[in-house]
């Protein structure tokens, strides 16, 4: 299955442009980062390891609300995203099964020079 990690370089452009235009809005629906950013408040009078358990409990409760928003909410919209990145088009994902998209996003994610590209690029927009 075709996707960005062997596409040609033009394809490649293209397609991350839309990825990007996609992400925006899925970020934006499922509201992702807002998730991510909420933490405990840290209580001077508690010792680090009450602080720390805290923590852990908000980042397991943050990751339960993002899998909600994503899989949940907006899974529509989040299998769209994972389209894309194997060139397959929204209206085009029924005729295709999870496992071939997963094993496309696991090619994708395991290809250290198309990773190093999106790090990179999230570098220069922060």
């Amino acid at each position: 299955m075709k996707n960005l990690a062997n596409c040609d370089p033009v394809e490649f452009f293209v397609q991350t442009n839309r990825i990007r235009k996609a992400v925006d809005k899925w970020l934006s629906l499922t509201k992702v980062m807002e998730i991510r950013k909420r933490i405990p408040k840290v209580d001077k009078s508690a010792s680090d390891t009450e602080n720390r358990k805290q923590l852990e409990k908000q980042i397991a409760k943050n990751a339960r609300a993002i899998l909600d928003a994503v899989m949940g909410d907006h899974p529509q919209e989040t299998a769209e995203l994972l389209g894309l990145m194997c060139f397959i088009e929204p209206e085009d994902l029924r005729n295709h099964q999870m496992k071939e998209l997963l094993g496309a996003f696991n090619e994708l994610v395991n290809t250290p020079e198309v990773m190093d590209f999106f790090i990179s690029l999230r570098q220069l927009v922060k």
